[in-house]
C-alpha cells in the first residue's frame, strides 16, 4: 500500500501595501498644513476679542484707554460688582435667563413634536409642511418688525418677558424643525415598531422611546437655540420699552451710549464678560453632544 506524501504548501506571503507616491504624500502634507493654518487663524480671530474683553474688565478705565492690550497692573474685581449693581447688569441678566429659558423650552417642545411627525409619519402635505418651515429660516427678521410690533401690542405681548419668550420661540422654531427632522429620520424604525407591539400608543412611543434616543440632537439644537436667543438684539429693541424689562443686549447697548456711564469702560467690559461667560461655559460643557448630534443629523 503506497502512501501519498503531502507536500507542505508554502505559507501565504502577504504583500505589504505599497507606500503612496512621494508626490501624493507631499500634496497631503501641504493640504494638512494649509488646513491647520486656517483653523489656527480662525481660532485666533475668535479668542483674541474674548481675551481682550476679559483683560479690559480687570483694568481701570485709564488703563483701558492708555494701553488696551497690556495686562492689568492689579486685577480690579470690583468692576464686576459695579457692573452687576450700579449698571444693573444683574437685572438684565435675570431677565435674559427668564426669556431664554422659556423660549428655548418652547422651541424644543414644539420643534420635537413637529419634526417627529414630519419625519416618521406619511400624510398628504408632509413635504409642504417641511418646506414651509425651511422657508421660514430664510425670512429676514427685520421685514416682519413693523407688523410684529402691532400684533404683539394687540395681543398684549409687547413689553413683556413672557411675550418676548414666545416670540423668540416662534423665530427659532424653523431651525429646530429642520435640524430635528433630519435627526429623527436617522433613528431606526424598529424602535417604534417594538414599542407599538408592546402596547405603547403614539404619545407613549414618542415620549418614552424616541425622545430619549434623540437626546444628542435635542442638546445640539438646544445649544444653538440658546445662543441665538441669548444674543438677540433686534426683537427686544423693538418690543421692550421699559428699562426694567431690558435683556442683556439692550442693557449693554444702553450702557455704551448713556451719558452718565460713558466714562466707566472697565465696568462696561465687566458687563460684557458677564454676558459672555455663561454661554461659553454651556458650549464647552456640551461640545461633545453637539458634535454627536451634528454628525448624526447629517448622515441622512
Amino acid at each position: 500500500m503506497s502512501t501519498l506524501l503531502e507536500v507542505p504548501r508554502p505559507a501565504d506571503v502577504t504583500t505589504p501595501p505599497a507606500s503612496p507616491p512621494v508626490r501624493e504624500r507631499a500634496g497631503g502634507a501641504v493640504l494638512n498644513v494649509f488646513t491647520h493654518g486656517i483653523l489656527l487663524t480662525w481660532a485666533a480671530l475668535v479668542v483674541a476679542p474674548l481675551a481682550w474683553a476679559v483683560l479690559s474688565s480687570l483694568k481701570t478705565s485709564d488703563e483701558v484707554l492708555a494701553d488696551p492690550w497690556s495686562l492689568p497692573a492689579s486685577p480690579r474685581w470690583e468692576n464686576f460688582v459695579n457692573a452687576w449693581t450700579t449698571a444693573e447688569i444683574g437685572r438684565y441678566f435675570f431677565n435674559t435667563i427668564v426669556v431664554v429659558a422659556v423660549g428655548s423650552a418652547l422651541t424644543l417642545a414644539m420643534g420635537a413634536l413637529v419634526a417627529y411627525v414630519v419625519a416618521r409619519y406619511t400624510f398628504r402635505g408632509n413635504r409642504a409642511v417641511y418646506y414651509l418651515f425651511v422657508a421660514g429660516m430664510t425670512f429676514p427678521t427685520f421685514l416682519a418688525i413693523v407688523p410684529l410690533f402691532f400684533i404683539a401690542r394687540g395681543l398684549g405681548l409687547a413689553d413683556s418677558l413672557l411675550g418676548l419668550a414666545l416670540i423668540y420661540s416662534v423665530y427659532s422654531l424653523p431651525f429646530a424643525v429642520f435640524f430635528l427632522t433630519a435627526y429623527f429620520r436617522t433613528l431606526p424604525a424598529s424602535l417604534a415598531e417594538a414599542a407599538f407591539i408592546d402596547g405603547c400608543g403614539h404619545w407613549g412611543t414618542f415620549l418614552r422611546i424616541m425622545l430619549p434616543v434623540a437626546r444628542p440632537g435635542l442638546v445640539s439644537v438646544g445649544i444653538f437655540v440658546v445662543l441665538g436667543q441669548w444674543n438677540q438684539y433686534l426683537l427686544p429693541l423693538i418690543l421692550q420699552s421699559s428699562p426694567d424689562k431690558y435683556v442683556l443686549t439692550q442693557g449693554l447697548a444702553n450702557l455704551a451710549v448713556s451719558q452718565g456711564y460713558a466714562g466707566d469702560w472697565s465696568a462696561l467690559f465687566a458687563g460684557l464678560t458677564i454676558s459672555i461667560l455663561p454661554v461659553l461655559v454651556v458650549y464647552l460643557s456640551f461640545q461633545r453632544q453637539i458634535q454627536t448630534g451634528m454628525v448624526a443629523g447629517a448622515l441622512k
